[in-house]
């Protein structure tokens, strides 16, 4: 079978704007955790990732087209910017890698995944069309653009300010605004203005010239009658618009932003910027993310299909939507304390960033001089609770942990440290339950969210390169957790854990859980690098 090997890698994280700053801030046993702040004053915590995509503009502009950075700059959310930054930060593990994913063709793929998507992006735009699409109603609904609204408006001024109940074709007639609670008048507007909108006989002949104007047809040579058609649009547009004195019509309140940044492009971004021509694609598991991306690529080698894979995961920023998402599905800690995974299990802390590795086949990659990192994944497990939504089973976990073992060649006994996933909340206590259920009482626990919070789709990411990092270095980082803070009944299953001291690595195969929203868990097992591994 195939060995398979990391030669790159990046991170972007709290505190952590590159891989060299998250392996000096794992020394110390401290929250990377900020005050949130995003609903105004509040009392949440969370990971904000520390970067800056201007670090990287050197690196683009050596390679591309003076403009390719400002493109890249205006149109690419975070998580693409994250991940690029990410990838760049791989290559620059091992000199030559560049080089060789493009040599490699379509022999190297590109597996970007993310939970969340870019839904700051999202949020942003929906916004922008949720607010011109008020203002280009109220404009169409008042008396003076509307007829149908003034004959409505006669009518009532004629029967002494009584509101008529229903127009004259018998269509019942939302309430006017100001006669809703207050606490209700927006969306009473909104039915009001929509209710006359679709009746404005002016609209209609607005909308018959906007059609005759985008009838435009591109004649003669394509490329120069593209352009002629476009610009000719373009001023007729403007002339309709000053002609009937809108505001900005709804379907060009939404940037294209919008669709540039929507699940792949991530992967998309690498392969242009890495000029990587192999198959790229994005990889959706929630916490499970990086584990899945990591199974697909061992697969992929040892297949025969791939010689290299770029992996990651990829997520926002903490926002609004997203911490108060969490905060109503009773998972997320809020009382403005950082809350540890084993201790009082009060819920977890959202983060944001990015994890990027380059994964190679392992005889290929050495025979060319490149250098192994951190450990060798033997195998990865992953498995399907098919059962709840968001609290995860004992069995799906299990499973999933027995079928990297087997995969593995190796049984629990075997394995000397273990990471849980572990999110402060009552279900570390059947994590560790799981973990004794499969392994002997000395293997050494680690559990890090109470560190750099819960990324999404990158937090599976950034506690598999801790660990790695660690048995690197020969050591396991130290923990937010201090002895004295244990959850006891946690204690009564499982006492050998990582403290806020850090202490030697021991020797031997090591395990990472991750278990994700919809119930998706993926299990990486992993054994150090011996002496006989360096190129």
């Amino acid at each position: 079978m195939k060995r398979v090997g990391i030669f790159g890698w990046g991170v972007v994280a709290p505190r952590s704007p590159n891989i060299d700053a998250f392996a000096r801030n794992l020394e110390r046993a401290e929250s990377w955790l900020e005050p949130f702040d995003g609903f105004g004053p509040d009392n949440f915590l969370v990971g904000v990732p520390e970067f800056s995509f201007d670090d990287y503009q050197s690196w683009v502009v050596e390679r591309f087209k003076p403009n390719r950075f400002s493109q890249l700059e205006s149109k690419m959310g975070l998580p693409v910017k994250y991940a690029v930054g990410a990838f760049i930060q791989a290559l620059g593990q091992n000199p030559g890698l560049e080089q060789e994913l493009q040599s490699l063709g379509t022999d190297a793929h590109i597996y970007i995944g993310t939970g969340l998507g870019d839904i700051v992006t999202q949020y942003e735009q929906s916004l922008a069309f949720h607010r011109a699409q008020r203002r280009w109603e109220r404009f169409w609904a008042s008396p003076e653009r509307n007829s149908e609204r003034r004959i409505y408006e006669e009518r009532r001024a004629a029967e002494d300010g009584a509101d008529p109940t229903h127009t004259d074709d018998g269509s019942p007639i939302p309430p006017r605004p100001e006669t809703v609670p207050a606490e209700d008048r927006d969306l009473a507007e909104e039915a009001w203005w929509n209710f006359w909108t679709l009746r404005s006989k002016q609209l209609e002949s607005y909308l018959e010239e906007m059609r005759q104007i985008e009838s435009i047809a591109v004649k003669g040579d394509v490329e120069s009658g593209k352009l002629k058609a476009l610009k000719d649009k373009r001023r007729a547009l403007r002339k309709l618009a000053e002609k009937w004195g809108t505001p900005l019509p709804p379907w060009q309140a939404v940037s294209s932003n919008f669709i540039w940044n929507i699940d792949n492009i991530a992967a998309a971004q690498i392969s242009m910027l890495g000029q990587i021509t192999g198959m790229s694609m994005a990889v959706g598991a929630a916490c499970s993310t990086f584990g899945v991306t990591l199974k697909l690529a061992i697969d992929a080698i040892r297949s025969g299909d791939a010689k290299a894979v770029v992996i990651g995961a990829t997520d926002p920023p903490p926002s609004p939507l997203l911490v108060g998402a969490f905060y109503n599905a009773r998972v997320i800690s809020a009382d403005a304390q950082v809350s540890k995974p084993l201790t009082e299990l009060r819920g977890t802390h959202i983060a944001g960033g990015s994890v990027v590795w380059i994964v190679g086949d392992y005889d290929h990659m050495t025979a060319r001089g490149f250098q192994p990192l951190g450990m060798e994944p033997m195998s990865v497990g992953v498995t399907s609770d098919a059962d709840h939504i968001i609290t995860p089973s004992k069995e799906g976990p299990t499973e999933s942990m027995r079928m990297a073992l087997e995969r593995a060649g190796s049984s629990g006994s075997d394995l000397v440290s273990w990471d849980l996933h572990a999110t402060a909340t009552p279900g570390d206590f059947n994590e560790v339950e799981m973990v004794r259920d499969l392994m002997g009482e000395d293997v050494l626990v680690t559990a890090r969210k109470g560190t750099f919070g819960h990324g999404m789709s990158a937090g599976g990411g950034w506690e598999l390169t801790a660990q790695y990092l660690g048995y690197q270095r020969g050591e396991i980082f130290p923990t937010p957790l201090a002895r004295g803070e244990l959850n006891e009944q946690i204690a009564s299953v499982h006492d050998k854990f990582a403290f806020d001291a850090g202490c030697p690595a021991p020797r031997g195969a090591v395990g990472k859980l991750s278990m994700g929203v919809g119930g998706i868990n993926a299990c990486v097992i992993s054994r150090p690098l011996g002496d006989d591994d360096a190129p």
